[in-house]
């Protein structure tokens, strides 16, 4: 008697909106073999140097702008400036595909997205970057949560230029101690600091919203790597988490970010899932 086999899947096509450290890390990953995927294309905003950094790979691909993304890919990894998102996610979400989503932060100047994917079938991913304590979240959020409260404590260089220190004139180069230069809400703190704390969005979005997760920011000369202290108090349980991240070639985002979203693509065509 003849086995019956399954008919082999064609693998998921992946487009990278964004070649910089992340983008070019989750490529190299897809390139060297991530069971069930395939990279098809990337955009970038240099785009002769993105090119000579994919003629690196043993197999490269088309080097396009964002717009051109979507007809070739079946997922886009959304690994650009926040502002971008949009433009990014929104083609692939009308079409009925997927959009992994590194700028957290940008969904909430953005919640039509949600809405969208939910339209047309589609869906987003946040992978959970440089958090731990996701699943715990998330668990919890089916009972009751009191109070989440994120400290985060960043080098000085990790916060220059962010659009709050600019708005408020707060001067952080040259401090010799801990500054703390933020204290709010994970919203405003998106807002304020958009290219650093998509992961307190990502813990709100988990648990109690935007709205009601409380941030501390600090500057520190003294630190050489990002720290992140989230303390939750719920009915079902009492945790506190703390994590120190080594940063990438970019200092405002951590090393473990890419990693993170190839660890969530894993997990998409994995046959034994892990984690909640």
């Amino acid at each position: 008697m003849n086995a019956i086999t399954s008919p082999r899947r064609r693998p998921v096509r992946v487009a990278i909106a964004g070649f910089g450290a992340i983008g070019e890390a989750v490529a190299v990953a897809l390139d060297q073999g991530l069971p069930g995927f395939e990279l098809a294309a990337v955009s970038a905003r240099d785009k002769g140097a993105a090119a000579r950094r994919m003629a690196k790979l043993r197999t490269p691909v088309p080097v396009v702008d964002i717009a051109e993304l979507e007809p070739l890919a079946d997922l886009v990894v959304e690994c650009a400036p926040a502002a971008l998102l949009p433009a990014i996610a929104e083609p692939f979400l009308r079409a009925g595909k997927s959009a992994v989503v590194i700028s957290a932060g940008a969904l909430l100047q953005h919640d039509h997205l949600p809405a969208l994917a939910a339209q047309h079938g589609a869906h987003i991913s946040v992978p959970t970057g440089a958090l731990i304590g996701l699943d715990a979240m998330l668990a919890a959020a089916e009972g009751e949560i009191v109070s989440v409260r994120m400290i985060t404590r960043k080098p000085v260089k990790g916060l220059i230029g962010a659009p709050y220190l600019l708005e408020h004139n707060i001067q952080i180069e040259g401090i010799d101690a801990p500054m703390r230069v933020f204290e709010g809400t994970a919203r405003e703190a998106a807002r304020g600091f958009p290219a650093n704390l998509n992961v307190a969005v990502a813990l709100s979005l988990a648990g109690t919203g935007p709205d009601q997760t409380m941030l501390e920011i600090w500057a520190d000369p003294a630190l050489t790597r990002n720290t992140h202290r989230i303390e939750v108090e719920a009915d079902s349980a009492r945790f506190s988490m703390s994590i120190e991240n080594v940063p990438s070639e970019n200092p405002k985002t951590g090393r473990i970010t890419p990693l993170s979203v190839i660890a969530c693509l894993r997990k998409m065509q994995a046959p034994l899932r892990i984690g909640t």
